[in-house]
Order: structure tokens, then sequence, then C-alpha cells
């Protein structure tokens, strides 16, 4: 009513926190350090693209972790539910490519010996989501330049459960058997699955998130060769590596091959 005292509208109480100081905004703007002197023009857009990419991994690595662990507690509808957030975000990943590719090659060629030796290949946020998903390879621990806290980290994503291990815990919890020495009980579970979803709808619905994420990591890969090959065509990749053709060479990779199988036999 008029003439009584209003207390103070939400999120205004004290005036200690603002948009700026939650979201760490100033110290986030500080972080875009050109190396390129004079500056190149596009040398920022390159270090932002980048960037929001560890960014949103931090993010898929977070969210592909509590999938994991609500397979593990049985909660389907939780781990889809985040499965389906990441299918959004990996989307997001795929779009990003196109603000890469605003850049003309004599552009990106203007600061690009500046990177050296660094390359995307040392993202060992990158890694951890393959060795998450279930792609784990030991030999990227020499292969890498890689900190004591970066090596424990990635040794702890090999040690620890994956995503297609919580899958198979959870299948066989209910019933459905995914035994680790058994290759052929695994793929009749599966074929079990695919075939009758209507009898197993949740994991049915579990087993095509899976898929999905492998399938737009995939994608990400393709269309993160073709914006290589059209920003430098065939040369050596900055870290030393053979640039698009060696990245031509991991597109045949797949978290779950078990899944992609399990389509030719049904």
């Amino acid at each position: 009513m008029d003439g009584q005292p209003r207390g103070p509208h939400f999120g205004e109480q004290d005036r200690r926190l603002s948009y700026g100081s939650y979201l760490a905004v100033d110290e986030l703007l500080s972080l875009q350090r050109l190396l390129s002197d004079p500056p190149a023009h596009d040398e920022l857009l390159f270090i932002v693209v980048h960037q929001a990419y560890e960014l949103w991994f931090k993010l898929v690595l977070f969210e592909l972790g509590s999938a994991r662990d609500a397979m593990f507690a049985d909660d389907t509808t939780l781990a889809h539910h985040l499965l389906r957030r990441v299918h959004t975000v990996e989307e997001v990943l795929i779009e990003q490519i196109g603000v890469l590719e605003t850049m003309a090659p004599v552009d990106f060629l203007e600061f690009r010996q500046n990177l050296a030796p660094a390359s995307g290949f040392q993202s060992v946020q990158f890694r951890e989501i393959e060795f998450l998903s279930g792609l784990k390879d030991e030999r990227y621990l020499s292969r890498l330049v890689l900190d004591d806290a970066q090596l424990e980290r990635l040794r702890a994503r090999l040690a620890e459960p994956d995503l297609w291990d919580a899958f198979c815990a959870l299948l066989t919890e209910r019933g459905l058997p995914m035994p680790d020495d058994d290759p052929r009980q695994r793929a009749a579970t599966l074929h079990e699955v695919l075939r009758k979803m209507h009898e197993h709808p949740e994991e049915f619905a579990l087993a095509e998130a899976l898929l999905t994420h492998d399938e737009l990591f995939a994608r990400w890969r393709y269309h993160h060769v073709l914006m290589v090959e059209r920003q430098i065509g065939s040369k050596t990749g900055t870290g030393g590596s053979t640039g698009a053709s060696y990245l031509r060479t991991t597109l045949g990779k797949r978290f779950y091959p078990e899944l992609w199988a399990a389509r030719s036999d049904l």
C-alpha cells in the first residue's frame, strides 16, 4: 500500500554483487593478449573464438561427467537431459567454425607465425572430452607438452569410468547384460535394445543420445578440417603436425563403435 516502506528489490541487498563482478567480466576481458606487433586485426577474433571453445569444453566436460554419474545412479531421465544439453553445445561448437572462416587466409598469415609452437592439438580439455566419452589413448600423455597438473588430469580421466562404462553398467543392472569379456553377448544386448525399442524406451533413448554425441563430435572434426584447409591449405601445423593431413586421419574416430556396428547387423 502507498505510504508503506518498501524493501529492496531482489538482488539489490547491500548492492555488493553486480553483473560484472559475478561474471568477473573485467578479468575475462583482460585475457585477450595479442602477440602480433603491430597488432594484426584478426588476431583478436582468433583468440576470442578459441577461448570461447575452451569455455564450452569446460561445460561439456561438466555435463558429460554428470550424465555418466546419473547413469551409474540409474537416473536415465537426468542422463538424457544432460546429454541433450551437450548436443546443443556441440551444435554451437560447429557453428563457431563459421566465425573463424570469416578470416581471409592472408589475414591469418599476418599473425600465424607468432603462434608457433602452440597448437590446438595441445588442448587438454579436448583430450579430456575424448577420454570421458570413451576414446582413451594413453599415447597422448607422451605426445603432449603438459605440466604436472595437466598430466594428472589426463591420467585421472584415463583411470576413471567413462560414459560407455556407465551405459554398460546401467544396461547390466536392468537385466541387459554387457559383459566385458563377451562381445557376442554385448552385440546381442544392443540388438535387443535397438530392435525392441518400445520395450526398452529409456535404454534406447540413452543409446541414441550417446550416438548423437558421437555424431556431432565427428561433424565438428570434419568441419574443423575444412576450415584448416581453407585457411592454410596443406601447410604444416604451428605445433609441428602435418596440419590438415593429420586432422583428416582423425575423421574415422568414434566414441561408441559398438553402437555403430549394431546398425549393420539389424
